[in-house]
């Protein structure tokens, strides 16, 4: 992590004036799956860096060639207390999930879904594709909404030409594009901005927002810091004004924002609780319900917590040990 200042200041600054109080953070290298295994580049969570307003998970992949990665292999896997949030730039995957939502992940298209007290799903990228490029995201949902129903939610977000740059919003607003996804959470902002070479585009921002900047495709600067390919700028509340500019290829970034959480959260695998004794009920409900550990007497007549899947599908992950210290709760 880099800090270009000693220190964050929350207060509004001089009004029009880009924040120069900017942390940059490399992302770490996680593979999924087996020995084909797709790399991920992850920016969030960090270790001191859990939330960005409510967005708490960034896994940034591609371009990769899927005939020596295998693609995206994802079977059926939970979730609580999150959204999961799918955006691709090329490639396309397969979404199934265990309220009976299936839809293709293509190119410029939000695929949203809300886990609420819990889901289960899959990613399986299309046999016939070349070339996987995108970001996972999610959220955390606030406490207000965590234990509400899931939902899924598809959206094409119109493309927002400006000068040098093309803006494409899928969740919240921002230029004039307003998204309409109900995100169950606080106000967030989600979006796409592609530069023109040796483009800079100056966007006007809420704030009370803090917002982070993935350096998508190529080394960009935010404001007065210079953002590798794959990092990830962290702009904290207090400015009204965000400057992005590209190098002479051009740049693509994700652009992220919201209102602080304000609540503390505890993300371990898939499950976002508050507790860690919340886990580790979420894990055994999970591993009884899939059949790899046995159901407690308790549970019977409960209504499944993670719902039913078709027949014929690859067969679940299963969740890996609780650690042997207690999980905190962070935020």
């Amino acid at each position: 992590m880099t800090n270009l200042d000693s220190a964050p200041s929350l207060s509004i600054l001089e009004s029009g004036q880009p924040c120069t109080i900017i942390e940059v953070h490399e992302p770490r290298v996680v593979p999924l799956g087996g020995i084909r295994a797709l790399n991920v580049y992850r920016t969030l969570p960090l270790r001191t860096r859990p939330l960005v307003g409510a967005w708490c998970f960034l896994d940034h992949y591609g371009p990769d060639d899927v005939s020596e990665t295998g693609g995206m292999q994802v079977p059926r896997h939970p979730h609580t207390g999150l959204a999961t949030v799918s955006w691709l730039f090329s490639g396309q995957i397969a979404h199934l999930d265990s309220a009976g939502n299936a839809a293709a992940v293509k190119p410029g298209e939000l695929n949203l879904m809300i886990a609420g007290s819990g889901i289960t799903h899959q990613e399986l990228s299309y046999p016939q594709i070349k070339t996987l490029h995108g970001v996972q995201l999610w959220y955390a949902l606030p406490d207000s909404t965590r234990f509400s129903d899931n939902h899924f939610e598809h959206y094409v977000p119109p493309a927002v030409n400006e000068p040098g740059a093309t803006v494409r919003v899928f969740i919240g607003e921002l230029l004039g594009s307003h998204s309409p996804v109900d995100t169950r959470t606080p106000p967030l902002l989600g979006a796409e901005l592609v530069l023109a070479p040796e483009a800079s585009i100056k966007i006007e921002i809420r704030p009370d927002f803090e917002h982070a900047v993935l350096a998508e495709d190529s080394t960009v600067t935010v404001n007065s810091a210079e953002v590798n390919h794959r990092a990830l700028a962290y702009i904290p509340p207090g400015s009204d004004v965000l400057e992005i500019s590209a190098g002479d290829a051009g740049a693509r970034v994700i652009l992220l924002g919201g209102v602080p959480l304000g609540e503390q959260i505890v993300m371990w695998w898939n499950f976002v609780g508050r507790t860690h004794d919340e886990i580790v009920e979420y894990r055994r409900r999970y591993q009884a319900e899939m059949g790899f550990e046995d159901a407690d007497p308790d549970d019977v007549g409960k209504p499944a917590l993670f719902g039913e899947f078709p027949l014929g599908e690859p067969n679940p992950l299963p969740a890996p040990p609780i650690p042997n210290t207690r999980l905190l709760a962070r935020g």
